[in-house]
C-alpha cells in the first residue's frame, strides 16, 4: 500500500532572491551602426586599395608601366563620355549573354537526365571528367577552324567554360536534397521535369547559385581571353578588344581602364543580381546565412 499511496510531502514557500536591475546596453553610435553595412565596408577596402594603387605608381613614377589611380579614372571617365568603352561592354555583355544562356540550358538539361536515369548518370560523370579540367580558352582554335571569326566560335567557348562547373554544382546539390523531400514529390506523383522544377531545384538552390556564380565568372574571363587573343568579332570587338588595341598603341591608361572596367562589370552582376537573387530566395526562405 505504500509504494501504491506515497505520503504526501509537507508544502513550504522559497523565498525569492531580491530583483537587481540590470544595466540596460548602450545603444550602438553611429560609426557602429555604419560599421554593420556590408556595402560601407565593401566601399573602404576599395578606398584603401585605391590609395595604395595611387601611392606605388607615384612611388615607381613610370606611367607607361603603371599609370596612377587618378590617370586610369581620368581615362576611364573619358571613354565613358566618349560612348567608346559603353559600345565595348555592350558588345561583350551580348556575346557573354549568349553564351551563358546556352551553358545553363544544357548543364539543366544533363543534370535532369543524370538524376533520373542511370545512364545520365553515367554520361555526366564520364563528360565531366573529360571536359572540366580542359580550358575554355584551349579550344578556341578549334572553335575558330569549326566556325569562323565571329560570334559563333565565342559562344562554343563560353558555353564550354559554363556548362561543366555548373552541371557539377547542380548535381551535387541534387544529390544533397533530404529523402523526405523526394518522397513527398513521389508521393504527388511528380516525374520526369516536374520533380527535378518542383522538388529538387528549390531544395538544391544554393548549390545551383553558387554553380551560376562560378559559371559566369569562367565565362566572363573567359570571353576576356578570348578577344584579347584573335580580337574582333564580325569585325566588332569588346571590351578584351578594347584592351588589345591600346596596349598596341602603348596606352596603358587606357588598358587600366580596360581592366577596371571588366572588374566594375563583375562587382555590378555580382552584388546586384546575384545578391539580389539570394536575399529574395535561400536567404529569405533561411536556407542560407
Amino acid at each position: 500500500m505504500s509504494a501504491l499511496h506515497p505520503p504526501i510531502r509537507p508544502e513550504y514557500e522559497r523565498p525569492l532572491e531580491p530583483f537587481e536591475e540590470q544595466p540596460v546596453e548602450r545603444a550602438l553610435s553611429l560609426r557602429q551602426r555604419l560599421w554593420q553595412r556590408g556595402g560601407l565596408r565593401k566601399m573602404l577596402i576599395l578606398i584603401v586599395l585605391a590609395l595604395l594603387w595611387e601611392g606605388i605608381a607615384r612611388w615607381q613614377n613610370n606611367e607607361l608601366l603603371l599609370p596612377t589611380f587618378s590617370a586610369t579614372a581620368a581615362a576611364l571617365a573619358e571613354d565613358l563620355r566618349s560612348g567608346e568603352l559603353l559600345v565595348k561592354m555592350a558588345i561583350s555583355l551580348s556575346v557573354l549573354l549568349k553564351g551563358y544562356l546556352l551553358g545553363i540550358a544544357a548543364a539543366f538539361l544533363i543534370t535532369t537526365l543524370a538524376v533520373s536515369t542511370q545512364t545520365g548518370r553515367d554520361f555526366l560523370s564520364t563528360l565531366t571528367a573529360m571536359f572540366n579540367p580542359l580550358p575554355a580558352i584551349a579550344l578556341l582554335p578549334l572553335s575558330l577552324l569549326w566556325f569562323g571569326l565571329g560570334q559563333v566560335s565565342l559562344v562554343f567557348v563560353l558555353v564550354h567554360s559554363v556548362l561543366w562547373p555548373l552541371a557539377l554544382n547542380t548535381y551535387a546539390g541534387f544529390l544533397g536534397v533530404p529523402d523526405t523531400l523526394r518522397m513527398a514529390g513521389r508521393n504527388y506523383g511528380l516525374k520526369g521535369f516536374r520533380y527535378v522544377f518542383q522538388i529538387l531545384i528549390p531544395a538544391a538552390l544554393p548549390s545551383i547559385l553558387s554553380g551560376l556564380k562560378i559559371g559566369w565568372a569562367f565565362a566572363w574571363r573567359t570571353l576576356i581571353a578570348a578577344e584579347l587573343v584573335f580580337g574582333a568579332s564580325s569585325g566588332k570587338g569588346g571590351l578584351g578588344w578594347y584592351i588589345f588595341q591600346n596596349r598596341n598603341e602603348l596606352f596603358t591608361d587606357k588598358v587600366f581602364a580596360g581592366l577596371a572596367m571588366v572588374i566594375i562589370v563583375g562587382l555590378l552582376v555580382e552584388n546586384l543580381i546575384f545578391h539580389s537573387i539570394e536575399r529574395i530566395t535561400v536567404r529569405r526562405w533561411g536556407v542560407q546565412r
